[in-house]
């Protein structure tokens, strides 16, 4: 334990990569109430259903199943949740015409992804070190500017994934 003592002295922060659970809950609300006033949606079965980092909404028919999930695209964007965490899944129609669809909310940075960040990192030649700790990447320096310049190349790369800072410590 002592030694993760000292390293603790240096400035850090972790990159990770996480949907707000509570504006996600907002959003699908705010979907969930859209569909009941409209009138393209009156006795269309539409249905949004939420397990945390999975949502399920089906729906009478594909058409209404496709406008449905416009609808809560459309709200998770206005509640600034990153739609690069949000994965549509394909949608199954059944032969009755009823449809279904899984929406994976992606929380934490997978392995791959994570590897990928900390290469990246690595290949910026700063004076950081770049370690994984469970679904994020914790970055380490004794200089606070190197540690804003990776912020900084971080930004303008696109890994596909919502990226945040978090817990800066000089």
């Amino acid at each position: 334990m002592e030694k993760s003592g000292h390293l603790e002295l240096m400035p850090s922060f972790d990159i990770a990569s996480e949907v707000d659970l509570q504006e996600l809950d907002n959003a699908l609300n705010q979907a969930r109430k859209e569909v009941t006033t409209r009138f393209d949606f009156k006795n269309a079965g539409a249905e949004i259903e939420d397990e945390k980092t999975l949502v399920i909404i089906r729906a009478a028919d594909g058409f209404k199943l496709k406008a449905l999930l416009e609808i809560i695209m459309g709200k998770l964007a206005k509640r600034n949740i990153s739609l690069k965490n949000i994965d549509p899944q394909k949608p199954e129609v059944a032969p009755t015409g009823h449809a279904r669809q899984e929406i994976k909310i992606k929380q934490g940075l997978e392995p791959e992804k994570a590897k990928e960040i900390s290469q990246y990192i690595r290949d910026l030649k700063l004076k950081v070190t770049a370690q994984i700790q469970e679904q994020q990447v914790r970055v380490q320096g004794k200089n606070r500017d190197d540690l804003q310049e990776v912020i900084a190349a971080l930004r303008k790369k696109d890994f596909d994934v919502a990226l945040a800072f978090k817990n800066f410590r000089d």
